[in-house]
């Protein structure tokens, strides 16, 4: 499998507003995280909160993503995907995106722990293929807060930058930038547009996360006052999204990418702004 031609340098933006992180329900343990202070209020920066590396444990992990790794490349799952990226439309939408630029860097939000949910290792495992065989994917970051010091290091020798600082979900698509971020909240998703919603920038974001039509259908049957308020940027953004959803295949892998979809985004207009407030007024 081709593996990436050049590696872009990685800008890590330091978020400025205050937000609630919420752990993605499937198949990982949901928590929710204390606010975040902005910059001035409290420094952002991370780490993992135990400090002593255990050797052992980190080979053992990395035996088993390894393991993990070989049987999703392995599967019928994975290579319907593969189909599906390969297909003539989905590649039209990535090359949009790429633009003149020859590589996307890509950013895994909400992995959750690697070590302790199945679930997780199979996304990680679709992070580190797919980074494998697509020259055009360049620098991998991640971050989940729970990430211990050895699921850490395991990351790092996998390929990946962890990130030392809690973006938040708000990472600013300056270039190309594909987010996977698989059965996250939707208030995640929906801080990331919001840090996208001016400049031009939403067009320049490939999405792996849960389907956008799924809120919508939820919204529109109970039209709750704080679905709304989670998902308001993707609700006034349903005129300029494209969506592929992600076929299972097997129930080996339902848990981990059950709900699934492909994400991509035109160029606003001013029309989405009275979009955007009508969404609002109905939770008024």
């Amino acid at each position: 499998m081709a593996a990436s031609a050049k590696t872009p340098t990685c800008e890590k933006p330091n978020p400025t507003e205050e937000w609630t992180i919420v752990l993605p329900r499937h198949g990982k343990q949901r928590r929710k995280f204390p606010e975040i202070k902005t910059s001035e209020q409290q420094d952002t920066s991370w780490g993992p909160s135990d400090v002593e590396t255990d050797p052992e444990r980190e080979t053992k992990l990395m035996r088993k993503m390894q393991d993990y790794i070989k049987k999703l490349e392995d599967s019928q799952f994975y290579r319907t995907l593969l189909d599906q990226i390969q297909s003539a439309e989905m590649l039209e939408y990535f090359y949009k995106v790429l633009g003149s630029e020859s590589s996307m860097e890509m950013v895994v939000y909400g992995i959750g722990s690697i070590e302790s949910s199945e679930s997780s290792r199979w996304q990680l495992a679709l992070a580190i293929l797919m980074k494998r065989k697509f020259s055009w994917i360049g620098c991998t970051e991640v971050f989940d807060p729970v990430i211990s010091l050895s699921e850490s290091r395991v990351l790092e020798a996998l390929g990946f930058s962890v990130l030392s600082v809690n973006e938040q979900g708000r990472r600013k698509a300056t270039r190309p930038t594909l987010f996977f971020m698989p059965h996250c909240e939707a208030e995640l998703y929906d801080h990331l547009l919001e840090a996208n919603w001016r400049g031009g920038m939403l067009n320049r974001i490939v999405l792996f996360g849960n389907s956008f039509e799924v809120y919508e259908e939820s919204f529109s049957l109970c039209q709750n006052s704080c679905l709304v308020d989670s998902t308001k940027h993707m609700l006034a953004l349903k005129k300029y999204r494209k969506e592929f959803e992600i076929r299972t295949v097997s129930d080996d892998y339902f848990r981990a990418f059950n709900g699934s979809s492909w994400h991509f985004f035109g160029t606003v207009e001013d029309e989405i702004t009275l979009q955007f407030q009508s969404a609002l007024k109905v939770s008024n």
